[in-house]
């Protein structure tokens, strides 16, 4: 965890600005890496399939708004947060 709050520190400030893309892109990021240990031993949990392919999925369009936005700031946080980029971007 304390790499997830040097990550947040660097990203969202002191302010913790929920609201902001990238602190939304960086708890996006801490829920899927749960719920994907979750899944490591429990394979047949369905719902929680659904829900880590629903969080997937918002977190690839917030990051495209942001790479569409501020192309700085998303290669930062890819690159923070050691996420793979978007296809052809």
């Amino acid at each position: 965890m304390d790499k997830h709050k040097s990550i947040d520190a660097q990203l969202v400030g002191e302010s913790r600005d929920t609201g902001f893309t990238a602190s939304q892109i960086h708890y996006l990021t801490r829920q899927i890496l749960k719920l994907t240990l979750h899944l490591e031993s429990h394979s047949g949990d369905y719902s929680s399939q659904r829900g880590l392919r629903k969080l997937l999925g918002k977190r690839r369009r917030l990051s495209t708004y942001l790479s569409d936005e501020n192309t700085a700031l998303y290669t930062k946080v890819v690159g923070n947060l050691g996420i793979r980029g978007l296809k052809g971007r």
